[in-house]
């Protein structure tokens, strides 16, 4: 290609005319041809801007002038503009140079990949991988066969008595026996919850969501909700951080990163806290709420609506320049089973190694609670809040066990739930308020951590009044409603 013929790439109308205006204005010697020096400016390349305005001196000023009407007059910001602008003559290039031959089936391929694309297709699609995948398959199977086994078979039928039996017998010290076993004990209590409850969730969660990555699908999501995520301040993008919500929260909240502005950083950890439950968690509320089709709309009605009002007010609170998107579209493909049963494996057993600890010390915090009567001050503590959204004195026990961990918690009202302490109104409010509930330590230390500790201090009451607040609106609105769920 000869010199004249390098500067193929044509940009909209305002920034081909920046581009001859700053050009024309600068005398310094950077290395780099004038017009791409110009192009660095317009997308607010830091360090040109600082050699441009130490080099030019005062017509550094004219040079800004120039960058601030362009972004006025252009429709979309400079660094989706350029961009967009490249790829398409790459693609003009690559369509004059090079004949593909499409393989089979890849017309049919593309036309279901616009379809997941499209809002009038593409949400049909979402909605049927989250009943499938989400409630039938991590709710039905996940919940209603392997954590009933587990739960009743293996652990309520024989480990825990069994447990009891041993230790009541070769322990004298009654509290090293409360410490091992019964009520909260280390084995009784934590080992079981973390085996027999959360593992098998979040194994059948993980299994779901590797299919969803392997497939392509997750950067299809991220095009389709663009359009809605806009409206909360955020864009496409974002898509990530959430969909990693749904495993860990505490590690989303650390993927937040990937987010252009702080002030999309700060919605997004807000959102996270608030309302996307992580992986056992939702587990743990899909088994609630499995066989009650009407209370799963509920749930999840209340918990989206939350998500796009907190969103869109704190949008409105924090305003800024509108969130800019564009991303590499990978070709849809069949997942692959290895990649599948790998990914689920290795998920599977970090998150194992990590909970099991946390579940083990959170036992016998709980024990030294009980010991000391802490515990039952602070239960007493909270029982007057739990009764004023409907629920019995018991539930304030999940929701301190929450704090120590979400999916704590969560096992502790599928533990009510089992012992017929809930009807089905207070049984949707239960895990609506829970699932709005303050995130755990963990997570509460990476937001201060990544957002500093007023705004994580400033989001963790935010979300524990919400929450509440949440929990007895909904109850007042369906017992005045007489709705039964």
């Amino acid at each position: 290609m000869s010199a004249s013929q390098a500067e193929v790439v044509t940009y909209p109308e305002p920034i081909e005319k920046a581009l001859a205006q700053i050009t024309t204005l600068l005398k310094g010697s950077y290395g780099l041809s004038p017009r791409t020096v110009a192009l660095l400016l317009l997308q607010d390349d830091p360090e040109m801007h600082d050699l441009v305005k130490e080099r030019e001196g005062s017509t550094y000023q004219t040079i800004a002038a120039i960058i601030d009407r362009t972004r006025e007059t252009l429709r979309e910001p400079v660094d989706e503009a350029v961009p967009v602008a490249r790829q398409q003559k790459i693609a003009a290039i690559a369509a004059a140079a090079v004949t593909e031959t499409a393989p089979a089936g890849a017309a049919l391929a593309d036309r279901i990949s616009r379809l997941m694309m499209n809002p009038w297709t593409g949400t049909p699609l979402l909605l049927l991988v989250l009943y499938f995948g989400l409630y039938k398959f991590v709710g039905g199977f996940g919940a209603g066969t392997v954590v009933d086994f587990l739960e009743s078979t293996v652990f309520d039928a024989h480990v825990n008595p069994w447990v009891n039996r041993l230790v009541d017998t070769y322990v004298p010290w009654a509290a090293i026996r409360e410490l091992l076993a019964h009520d909260y004990g280390i084995i009784t209590l934590g080992l079981r919850y973390a085996v027999a409850i959360v593992l098998p969730l979040v194994g059948a969660f993980f299994f779901v969501f590797a299919i969803i990555e392997d497939s392509g699908y997750l950067p299809r999501l991220a095009m389709l909700i663009d359009r809605v995520f806009k409206m909360i301040g955020l864009s496409g993008r974002a898509v990530i951080p959430m969909t990693l919500g749904f495993g860990c929260d505490t590690m989303a909240t650390l993927v937040s990163r990937i987010l252009e502005t702080r002030r999309e950083r700060i919605i997004a950890t807000l959102l996270l806290a608030l309302a996307i439950p992580c992986s056992a968690q939702l587990g743990v509320i899909l088994a609630l709420l499995a066989g009650r089709p009407a209370a799963v709309l509920v749930w999840a009605g209340v918990i989206a609506l939350v998500f796009l009002f907190v969103g869109w007010l704190a949008a409105q609170i924090l305003p800024d320049e509108r969130p800019t998107f564009y991303m590499e579209v990978p070709p849809l493909r069949l997942p692959r089973l290895t990649n599948v049963l790998i990914k689920t494996y290795t998920r599977m057993r970090m998150y194992f190694l990590e909970i099991l600890p946390l579940f083990v010390l959170a036992s016998v915090l709980i024990w030294l609670g009980e010991m000391t009567g802490l515990f039952a001050a602070l239960v007493q503590a909270v029982a007057p809040v739990v009764r004023a959204i409907g629920l019995p004195d018991q539930a304030a026990v999940a929701f301190l066990f929450g704090f120590f961990r979400r999916d704590y918690g969560a096992a502790g009202l599928y533990d009510l739930y089992t012992a017929g302490q809930f009807d089905g109104v207070q049984l949707v409010v239960a895990t609506v308020t829970l699932t709005l509930f303050v995130p755990c330590i963990a997570q509460f230390i990476v937001a201060i951590k990544e957002r500093g500790a007023r705004v994580a201090f400033g989001m963790f009451l935010f979300v524990l009044v919400f929450a509440f607040g949440t929990g007895y609106i909904l109850n007042a609105v369906l017992r005045l409603l007489g709705v039964s769920l």
